[in-house]
């Protein structure tokens, strides 16, 4: 397995918004891919600070999925809300429980 890790730094003021999108609109979108397995999002209120991990079956299946643009279609969803640019990083999944 494989996870996509992104983190982002949103604008202190439109965490709530960030949060009702991810919610109703990436949650949806992301259990519809193909080899997708799980999907996480941590947020610390204080600070703005987050990060989304997603799972996937394979390294195939993660990269075929940036490939196919839904991943930048899902960054384009919370685009307004960000106060910087998102960093993602993808790691072999090692130990899962």
């Amino acid at each position: 397995m494989f996870a996509r890790c992104t983190t982002m730094q949103f604008k202190l003021a439109f965490i709530d918004k960030a949060v009702e999108i991810y919610e109703n609109s990436i949650v949806s979108a992301a259990q519809s891919q193909k080899g997708f397995q799980g999907l996480n999002f941590y947020l610390d209120r204080k600070t703005g600070k987050a990060v989304s991990i997603a799972i996937w079956d394979s390294e195939e299946d993660a990269l075929a999925n940036e490939k196919s643009l839904y991943y930048q279609e899902q960054l384009l969803k919370l685009r307004h809300y960000f106060a910087n640019p998102p960093i993602r990083e993808t790691y072999e999944v090692i130990v899962r429980v």
